[in-house]
């Protein structure tokens, strides 16, 4: 996965929606076809349709690898993304995200060590925790993965079942 400088102009927002086991996800792209979000319903801080409707474009031909890839990864068929991301974030978030896509399939990690991870001191782990909550590309960017230092699932911006269910299929729910 890439990501590209934020501070290209990218005004027009694609957008379209795709049946997945955790509802209807709605994936937004960039004018070059960049995702810019993965958002699941009700989730946190998420994107909706009706946000779209006045001045996105809906065009699920767009899409059709991200798409292909989702379905591969709820088969359990595909353990790491290959998709152009572009998120909009601080720099300090999109390095917390970076880290995100390190974590791999079948694992998990805590904020401490992503906070590690990025450099950032062991007080920063309540900054990373926002950048994770924060995270506008779930399950493609796994934030699902970060679990609290004890092992317990703390916060998920798509729901904690959402998360169960994630690290269920990816065979790695804390015991």
């Amino acid at each position: 996965m890439s990501t590209l400088s934020e501070t290209d102009d990218r005004t027009t927002v694609y957008y379209t929606t795709v049946a997945s086991p955790l509802g209807e996800l709605l994936l937004t792209a960039d004018s070059d076809g960049a995702l810019t979000s993965l958002s699941v319903p009700g989730q946190k801080r998420g994107r909706t349709v009706e946000d779209l409707r006045d001045g996105g474009v809906h065009d699920p031909a767009r899409f059709g690898e991200a798409t292909r890839q989702l379905a591969a990864y709820f088969a359990g068929e595909l353990e790491y993304f290959e998709l152009e991301l572009r998120p909009k974030g601080t720099e300090f978030r999109r390095r917390v995200w970076d880290a995100l896509d390190e974590v791999p399939y079948g694992a998990t990690t805590s904020y401490g060590a992503v906070a590690a991870r990025i450099g950032a001191s062991g007080v920063a782990v309540r900054a990373v925790g926002g950048a994770v909550g924060a995270n506008p590309l779930l399950i493609v960017r796994p934030c699902h993965r970060v679990i609290g230092a004890d092992g317990s699932l703390t916060g998920y911006a798509g729901g904690l079942e959402r998360k169960v269910r994630l690290l269920t299929l990816e065979g790695s729910l804390p015991k």
